[in-house]
């Protein structure tokens, strides 16, 4: 774990492994001192907010002595999932297909036949990275990222799915897209996609 000041009030730890950034979750999601105001978990790393200035020292010193080898229990019982309902039109689905070696029909069936939860989030406010719980969609980004993908894509890219929260440039491939809304700023909270979150896709018809 190193610590890197970020701001005068926030600290980045920087970690070796997913593992060692699930644990720091862990941590921070049980017992975080109240001078933690949030915390942002990306890939290898974990911001950590501080309330004031005054108290980064202290914060800085408890994650020093956290064990991350020994995180606390999870909570137990089956946690509740977001249902995400996708109609499976995606222009890139084909070639999702042709590149696993297997239907598109196929694709859809492991897409949608395990459950999903974010690792975290990231690339833009409400973006999820998305991580199933038995694999075998992995695919390389698109060779030549599009300029403007639509609110709602879902998509797929390495091991990771993901709904696109709002218009923008991107480079993952297209298997279909939702007409649910995962981020509003104008909503509290804003995000349905937030680190944790359990995530279900269920298809369901084009409407016409």
């Amino acid at each position: 774990m190193r610590l890197l000041p970020c701001g005068e009030s926030a600290i980045l730890v920087e970690l070796d492994s997913t593992e060692e950034r699930d644990a720091l979750h862990d941590w921070l999601r049980s017992s975080r001192p109240a001078a933690v105001a949030s915390y942002v978990p990306a890939h290898l790393t974990v911001l950590v907010v501080v309330v004031t200035p005054a108290q980064v020292p202290s914060v800085a010193d408890w994650l020093r002595a956290l064990t991350l080898s020994d995180p606390p229990a999870r909570p137990t019982g089956a946690p509740e999932e977001l249902v995400v309902e996708v109609t499976y039109d995606g222009a890139d689905l084909r070639d999702v297909a042709d590149h696993l070696g297997i239907t598109p029909d196929e694709v859809v069936r492991r897409h949608t036949q395990q459950r999903w939860h974010v690792e975290f989030v990231g690339f833009k406010p409400g973006f999820g990275y998305l991580i199933g719980d038995s694999g075998g969609l992995h695919v390389p980004r698109r060779e030549s990222p599009r300029t403007r993908i639509p609110r709602g894509a879902v998509a797929l890219a390495g091991d990771y799915s993901g709904v696109y929260p709002s218009p923008s440039p991107g480079g993952w491939q297209l298997i279909g897209h939702t007409g649910q809304v995962l981020f509003d700023p104008d909503a509290t909270p804003a995000a349905r996609l937030t680190a944790g979150t359990v995530v279900r896709f269920v298809e369901v018809p084009a409407r016409g």
